[in-house]
């Protein structure tokens, strides 16, 4: 279905438009957004996405709205798994949980930015060349074996992307608030928070060439790949702070995605042999094969995340990991002054800490393996109990 320009502009406008509503009421100003603020409005985008989707079910049709849903669905699981890789970066530059939104939205523009202009390349090449699916299809397929191993994969992309940022970037080791510059011995240096921005935005290119062939197996509808990537990345700031204490727990996450883009990587393979016209594959002719509906598309892709998803939640192994992550987590915010200034919210994140070193007590043997380094992790506990003790000894002499 060919859609109009005029849709297209208002489409355009309606995303900038809530972007700068987000900048303006929400970011411009550093705070440490509540549980109640993050679901609201998680909630509200959420909502906005599935109302838009019932608009192009309407004026588009069945099959349009159904791709709109199916790749909204892939592209927002997508970015959860692109939350685990942003909280490793944040964590590592110590960046202050107040600033923490204001990289978050920029992470989330410059991510828009760099995918549609994979989705307009993308196209521009499907249309021009049939034997790209083939591509799209095994990138696909070399991503999922890559999930299976869930450890390595998102540390080789933070590391490799902040190696680079450290190296050519060198920067203050403090922040100015929100600056990226700041003076330092009289000189104008960077802060670590450019360095941030600067990892976060090459990590998204990363991801974008994941995600993009993953909705383009689902539609070649470029509206429909625009639109879905659009929604699945707004709201992405709330959704973070509503269950970054929860990520850790999403244990099978990575193995639910491998599934749906392996299960997409095959589905981009079979339509390419379709369209064949390569001449070392039949001759040049298509090939009669089976196509996969987007309906069954649709119903996998969300079969697959709920047993993801209830089998995380209730997996043993998943709450002894998000307790072991957790208590590593606040004793290193605790220790950092750098990351948390507010004296009352410090206090709250020890009171985190020492409640997760209760639970953690109460673990099988077999599941405090999963604090890998020992002695590291108690050296840390340790010293976040040491600089409370000091804290209390000098309100008790003031």
């Amino acid at each position: 279905m060919q859609v109009p320009l005029y849709v297209w502009i208002l489409t355009v406008v309606g995303i900038l438009g809530l972007l700068a509503f987000d900048f303006f009421f929400h970011v411009r100003k550093a705070h440490s957004p509540k549980l109640k603020e993050s679901a609201t409005w998680s909630a509200i985008y959420v909502g906005l996405a599935l109302l838009f989707g019932v608009g192009v079910l309407v004026f588009g049709g069945t099959t349009m709205g159904t791709e709109y849903f199916a790749g909204y669905v892939t592209e927002k699981a997508l970015s959860v798994d692109n939350l685990f890789v942003f909280l490793i970066i944040m964590s590592s530059f110590r960046v202050p949980r107040a600033d923490q939104q204001k990289v978050l939205l920029f992470g989330i523009v410059f991510s828009l930015i760099a995918r549609t202009g994979f989705i307009f390349l993308g196209a521009a090449l499907i249309n021009s060349f049939a034997w790209v699916f083939y591509i799209f299809g095994l990138i696909l397929l070399i991503t999922a074996g890559n999930l299976l191993r869930p450890d390595s994969h998102e540390e080789e992309r933070e590391g490799f992307v902040v190696r680079l940022a450290r190296k050519f970037l060198p920067a203050s080791e403090h922040y100015d608030g929100d600056k990226l510059f700041t003076m330092e011995n009289g000189k104008r240096v960077l802060t670590p928070m450019l360095l941030v921005m600067v990892a976060i935005g090459g990590t998204d290119i990363l991801f974008a060439l994941d995600s993009i062939p993953a909705i383009f197996g689902l539609t070649q509808n470029v509206f429909v790949v625009f639109t879905a990537t659009a929604f699945s990345l707004m709201g992405l700031r709330q959704l973070f702070f509503l269950i970054d204490e929860l990520l850790d727990r999403l244990i099978y996450l990575s193995y639910g995605l491998a599934a749906i883009l392996g299960f997409i990587g095959v589905k981009l393979i079979l339509h390419a042999l379709h369209e064949n016209n390569l001449r070392f594959i039949n001759d040049g002719q298509h090939v009669n094969v089976l196509e996969i509906s987007t309906t069954l598309s649709l119903t996998v892709i969300i079969g697959v995340l709920v047993v993801t998803i209830l089998a995380s939640i209730y997996s043993p192994k998943g709450k002894a990991k998000n307790m072991v992550s957790r208590a590593k987590r606040h004793a290193t915010e605790y220790v950092d002054l750098n990351y948390e200034t507010d004296i009352a919210e410090r206090e709250a994140i020890f009171n985190k800490m020492v409640h997760e070193e209760k639970e953690l007590r109460k673990l099988p043997e077999k599941y405090k393996r999963l604090i890998r380094n020992q002695t590291e992790f108690m050296d840390l506990i340790k010293q976040a109990h040491a600089e409370h003790d000091e804290a209390l000894n000098r309100e008790g002499r003031t």
